[in-house]
């Protein structure tokens, strides 16, 4: 069995894509996921370099050495949590990603922030504010609601953050409409 840790992947939409170019390929994976490919087979020679070549016009990259896939692991780990669960989770982060990536947190904190010129906790923080970004943009649910499914204690909590991070208010990005969301890979 051979596990593939691919960069960039943050949605649902990369996950086909990636697949997409597994079948040009002939590469039946056993299971493809936000980051990771797993093949029940050895691939065949060039079939990886191959691979490679082939997802970096597309905005992937396949990661070889422990540290990237460490962090890209802690991203993944991050942007399902926030993009794509339902939030009722209420176990800290730091557990969730220790749990998940079976290294310390003191480990993955200080990885994280040597990488990336970052805090685990900011990312966390950023990809919130893009996900409040979505579902203001979708007006379908009001402030109060995309607190509670996001998990702030307030709304006046998440307004603070919001501002702290964008220079504008909640309800002013709405008025602004303009340059409002970022593809998460660029978080």
């Amino acid at each position: 069995m051979t596990t593939l840790f691919i960069k960039n992947m943050v949605c649902n939409r990369c996950i086909t894509v990636v697949q997409n170019e597994l079948d040009k390929l002939g590469i039946v994976p056993k299971s493809v996921k936000l980051g990771e490919v797993i093949v029940e087979n050895e691939l065949l020679e060039g079939q990886k370099s191959l691979l490679g070549k082939n997802l970096v016009p597309l905005g992937f990259e396949l990661i070889d050495d422990k540290k990237s896939r460490i962090i890209e692991g802690i991203k993944n780990v991050i942007i399902d949590l926030v993009h794509y669960q339902d939030n009722d989770v209420k176990s800290n982060l730091s557990d969730i990603l220790s749990e998940k990536l079976n290294h310390d947190y003191n480990y993955l904190s200080n990885l994280f922030s040597e990488v990336e010129g970052t805090t685990i906790e900011k990312y966390f923080i950023a990809q919130k504010i893009e996900k409040v970004k979505e579902l203001l943009v979708y007006d379908e649910l009001s402030l109060s609601e995309i607190a509670i499914r996001l998990n702030y204690s307030s709304v006046a909590y998440l307004s603070n953050q919001f501002k702290k991070v964008t220079g504008l208010t909640p309800s002013h990005f709405k008025q602004v409409r303009e340059d409002k969301r970022l593809p998460l890979d660029k978080v």
